[in-house]
């Protein structure tokens, strides 16, 4: 098997360190979650009780998504069964909005859970949906190590959030 080695990956979570040990405030997804009236501008796309809906500053691509639990916690473990089943919930229907959105050919979806793991954000848990598409690694991405994304992130997240409040509003 060839390897292709990406060591930019490496200094970009080295930057990381002790992330697991910063304070509740030194979060970006604890900011967002306590500012609603900034939500265009940090670019949240969706809240509910336990969860909330944002998407990824340093995307893989467009779309790329992060769906994390309000509470700042660094492990599923940790979460309540009502947060662990609405976070499940939420990114199923992530996925279904930005399927409707993009037509993709695959999805990315998973968490890194700690820093070895790659977290950037290990005390604040969340899982990455990721549209892929056939040939979506461009000689960018192989050669330099960039990745190019094609569209504004407020363009995405407005179409994002329009889907959310029509399909999927929240019920009170």
């Amino acid at each position: 098997m060839d390897v292709l080695w990406a060591p930019w990956r490496s200094e970009y979570i080295e930057t990381f360190k002790d992330e697991a040990k910063k304070k509740k405030e030194d979060c970006f997804f604890c900011e967002a979650i306590e500012r609603p009236e900034e939500d265009v501008k940090r670019f949240v796309v969706a809240r509910r009780e336990h969860t909330i809906v944002i998407l990824n500053k340093f995307p893989y691509n467009n779309g790329h998504t992060l769906v994390a639990p309000l509470r700042h916690i660094g492990e599923q473990d940790e979460l309540s069964d009502e947060e662990y089943i609405e976070l499940m919930l939420l990114l199923r229907q992530t996925k279904k909005v930005l399927e409707e959105i993009y037509h993709p050919h695959g999805f990315n979806v998973g968490a890194n859970l700690g820093r070895t793991a790659g977290a950037g954000v290990p005390g604040h848990m969340h899982y990455h949906i990721v549209p892929r598409w056939n040939g979506d690694s461009s000689f960018m991405t192989v050669f330099a190590g960039i990745n190019v994304v094609s569209e504004a992130m407020h363009k995405t997240r407005d179409m994002m959030e329009k889907i959310f409040t029509e399909k999927y509003p929240v019920v009170e």
